[in-house]
């Protein structure tokens, strides 16, 4: 058995972190002392450590709660393929969106880099989202002007 400061030691993590996966109910691995002090068997620092891996790979913490149990010997074998499965299809289509966010945006600077010389730049970023279709583009210099002098041109 360990205290909370050994165990922090062994897992990397903030006493603070600790005492929060225990509220949240991940980590029920714990005894009180009659003085009050925490002890934690060995299986703490392997369910921790089991937490931030899971973590890394992108299971929020309810998705955990849901997952784990309270004794690791106690799996549901179907329920944890499931959900690793599940998991593997939401990263396989964030890669999908990422990727097409990349593609547009190397798109975009593919026509941004293409301005000629002797173009401004509110020109360019005309003619670069009129290329992309995005509709009428209004004149962006005419719209940068400021205000003072457009009443006085009228005047």
């Amino acid at each position: 058995m360990m205290k909370i400061g050994e165990l922090a030691t062994r897992t990397g993590l903030a006493t603070s972190r600790i005492r929060f996966y225990e509220r949240m109910g991940l980590l029920q691995l714990v005894e009180r002392q009659a003085n009050g002090y925490r002890m934690y068997p060995p299986e703490a620092v392997l369910v921790l450590n089991l937490i931030k891996s899971a973590q890394d790979a992108g299971f929020s913490l309810e998705e955990l709660r849901s997952l784990m149990p309270p004794d690791l010997a106690q799996w549901e074998h179907g329920k944890l393929v499931q959900a690793l499965h599940d998991k593997v299809r939401h990263i396989e289509a964030l890669q999908q969106r990422l990727e097409q966010s990349k593609a547009t945006i190397l798109e975009v600077l593919t026509q941004i880099e293409a301005k000629p010389n002797d173009m401004t730049c509110a020109n360019n970023a005309q003619r670069v989202m009129s290329q992309m279709g995005l509709g009428e583009v209004p004149d962006l210099e005419a719209s940068a002007k400021p205000r003072g002098a457009s009443r006085k041109q009228q005047a």
